[in-house]
């Protein structure tokens, strides 16, 4: 009976390496928008980009960018920015854009026959007043948890974008925050990283956000979570953002127009 056991088992550990084929069904590629302006606090905002892509087949490695496009942003007082791309790269850059607290901005992109149309407000945001350190966070005590406060203003819907971003280990944490129940107050926007270490420049961007971007981004972070184990979390589906396709609204693009003041600061983990 053993001997019969050992040869069923190694039978089923031999199938276990089998290559297995799956088939996708490849759709039609959809124009990605990565349209998001930023006005940085000190700066006068005159440089913007916006980079346009191309879905791609589950599997590929490569996304192919969008060509060929012309890109316009046109904002309230009746001016027209010019987005010109750079080579073939999808890649389009504005230097003589001007930011405007709640202008309301207009985005048209014309690619491959079709018109393609979005509209933003620039929102403002406040200043990130302080850091605060703990070397000794997270469930095991081997990480770097950070907080960075800022004062919420009093009796107005606020919507915040934080970006953490530790450009010589490729680290970029995405975070979304309302005052639904810190309208007036001082609070924090909160990191955490094992991978943290003393000498790392971590930069801490704080983003004006409109709510309906913030209820993009969180399904959108929700989704990409693989940190959470949440069986219950929101399911994968398609996010649909901001940006309309006039001509044929069947062929809808993927990504977001947003127009947002920056504050950012630097801080150095110790």
């Amino acid at each position: 009976m053993k001997k019969v056991l050992v040869i069923i088992l190694g039978l089923l550990m031999v199938s276990c390496e089998d290559v297995i084929d799956i088939n996708l069904n490849n759709a039609q590629p959809r124009l990605v928008i990565d349209a998001s302006m930023n006005w940085l606090k000190g700066t006068d905002g005159s440089n913007q980009t916006i980079k346009l892509t191309l879905t791609a087949p589950f599997f590929d490695k490569n996304i192919p960018p969008a060509t060929g496009a012309t890109v316009t942003v046109t904002d309230s007082n009746n001016n027209t920015f010019n987005f010109i791309e750079e080579g073939i790269s999808g890649i389009y850059k504005n230097n003589s854009f001007i930011p405007e607290i709640n202008g309301i901005y207009n985005l048209t992109i014309n690619y491959n026959s079709e018109i393609y149309t979005a509209s933003e407000t620039l929102i403002p945001t406040v200043p990130i007043e302080f850091v605060e350190q703990k070397n000794e966070g997270g469930f095991t005590g081997d990480e770097i948890e950070i907080k960075a406060y800022y004062t919420d203003p009093l009796d107005m819907d606020n919507f915040y974008l934080f970006e953490f971003l530790v450009n010589s280990k490729s680290i970029k944490q995405l975070e979304v925050y309302d005052d639904e129940f810190t309208d007036g107050n001082q609070i924090f926007a909160f990191y955490s990283d094992e991978n943290l270490e003393a000498g790392d420049e971590l930069i801490i961007r704080n983003l004006g956000i409109s709510r309906r971007h913030y209820e993009f981004m969180n399904i959108l972070l929700q989704q990409t979570d693989d940190q959470s184990g949440d069986p219950f979390q929101t399911q994968p589906a398609t996010v649909r953002g901001n940006c309309i396709n006039q001509t044929n609204p069947e062929n809808y693009p993927f990504g977001y127009f947003r127009v947002s003041e920056v504050d950012e600061l630097t801080y150095t983990i110790n």
